[in-house]
């Protein structure tokens, strides 16, 4: 397994986080969240695609996709929503929140960040108090990231992640990770806020280490991919070398396989041929390069393997709908408005 490749991607989609919230509720209570699509314009206008997670903090809760069947939640767990689904935070299985409540993430961006509290507090709150002696506290937040031109690790992810902090290994670093952005939060020291969106993308990374860690044998896909001793080669040669001229033949020379088998297991795990894939990873590098530098066309042509301007703009717009330089001027405008 290559950890560069995961490393790489993460960056290449930009990953980044966002502010912290709170829920906190006496049982009986339930907050619910609609799909992040319907927020994330108030949350992060820039990002394609928006994930939510939680973190336990105090107590004891369940956490379920809309529909779905609920885990229960200890203190110090991390619940993960990667497709930004619909879903259920409560004191008990199977609940949803009442009508008149509403859902618990809408916020306007002079409010951020705010509270939903049992009890009175600063800022807008929410009274989820069902009257109980058992107080749980969750601490919210989200993540973004680039959806196009491709996003391997997105698509290879559960609709839910759990990661439990009982008994984990490396258990002490997630504790560690809330303590400290829990205190920032309740603090608002000066760089506050910069430093909960890289400990929320801190967290993600270490919450998709352990679902790699703990993928059984036999699972295919991108992530189970990285780890495979051939195709994870395959990931990370073209990773580290996307521009290189690579061919069938020789990236099955590369890794140790024929050409008819390199192509059989790497469609096994990764859903695609490799010279696909090795074609969506250029359009995703040069997308970066289009929306965060001011090269010209034709030298993002060569940095991503293409000796013609031509034939990259073809290659980009059959992966985007639009020639590179709409991209550009389509990134630009949303990160003015």
């Amino acid at each position: 397994m290559s950890q560069d490749t995961l490393s790489e991607v993460l960056r290449s989609v930009r990953l980044r986080g966002a502010v912290f919230y709170y829920v906190e509720g006496a049982a009986p209570w339930a907050a619910e969240a609609p799909p992040a699509r319907d927020i994330a314009a108030a949350i992060m206008p820039e990002a394609e695609h928006v994930m939510e997670y939680h973190v336990v903090t105090q107590g004891s809760c369940w956490g379920a996709v809309v529909g779905q069947p609920p885990v229960r939640l200890e203190e110090g767990d991390v619940i993960v929503f990667p497709h930004g689904d619909a879903h259920v935070i409560s004191s008990a299985p199977g609940m949803r929140a009442p009508a008149d409540t509403g859902i618990f993430f809408q916020p306007r961006p002079e409010q951020l960040p705010f509270i939903l509290s049992a009890n009175a507090g600063t800022g807008p709150t929410a009274r989820l108090d069902g009257g109980g002696a058992e107080c749980t506290t969750v601490a919210c937040g989200f993540l973004g990231c680039d959806a196009r031109p491709f996003n391997p690790l997105v698509a290879t992810l559960p609709r839910l992640l759990h990661v439990s902090a009982r008994g984990a290994a490396g258990s002490n670093g997630m504790s560690e990770f809330v303590r400290l952005a829990v205190a920032e939060s309740n603090q608002k020291r000066p760089g506050g806020e910069a430093l909960l969106e890289r400990l929320s993308e801190m967290m993600f990374v270490e919450v998709v280490r352990r679902y790699l860690g703990a993928l059984p044998e036999g699972q295919t896909g991108w992530l189970a991919g990285l780890r495979d001793r051939f195709v994870g080669r395959a990931l990370a040669v073209m990773h580290d070398r996307p521009a290189d001229p690579w061919t069938i033949e020789s990236l099955a020379d590369k890794v140790g396989l024929s050409r008819s088998a390199l192509h059989e297991r790497f469609v096994q795990f990764v859903g695609q041929p490799p010279m696909q894939y090795l074609t969506n990873w250029r359009m995703q590098l040069a997308s970066g390069l289009l929306t965060g530098t001011s090269a010209n066309i034709a030298s993002i042509a060569l940095e991503v393997g293409y000796e013609s301007e031509a034939a990259f703009s073809r290659a980009f717009r059959r992966a985007t709908g639009l020639p590179p330089a709409a991209w550009r001027r389509e990134r630009a405008r949303i990160r003015a408005a």
